[in-house]
């Protein structure tokens, strides 16, 4: 709880203080995603990792899972997830969703013309494998 605590303060200083400098006024950090989840790392020492992806039109993942949950925030284009046994989701620039660890998953950029860019953000055990392809 601590650590969430704790990545939750540096996002929210960090998008305060670079909204706040570029109009002198004072920003409201702008709630994209509350999600409860379960499967986080346990030990006393978890490692965030904070990665980008850009796709390409038609370009996919490999199929794969994850130990932990996975949060993917779409900045451009849109991103479909299909979970295993789950009709495919699809998310657009400037929403987010979690990716459920241990579940076989590939994600796609369907568009023919535009390309995708998401953050992600994972919390693991130090070192920890991001993912685990599965084909």
């Amino acid at each position: 709880m601590r650590l969430f605590t704790l990545i939750s303060y540096i996002f929210s200083v960090t998008a305060l203080s670079g909204a706040a400098l570029a109009d002198g006024g004072v920003a409201k950090p702008n709630l994209v995603l509350k999600e409860i989840v379960e499967g986080l790392p346990g030990d006393s020492t978890s490692e965030v990792r904070v990665l980008t992806a850009s796709f390409k039109p038609g370009d996919k993942t490999v199929t794969h899972t994850h130990d932990y949950p996975v949060t993917v925030y779409i900045v451009e284009g849109a991103f479909t997830l299909e979970l295993k046994g789950q009709p495919p989701k699809t998310i657009k620039a400037g929403e987010a969703m979690v990716e459920p660890p241990n579940t076989e998953m590939t994600g796609y950029n369907l568009s023919a013309t535009e390309e995708t860019k998401v953050v992600i953000f994972y919390v693991s055990t130090p070192d920890g494998p991001f993912l685990k392809p599965l084909k």
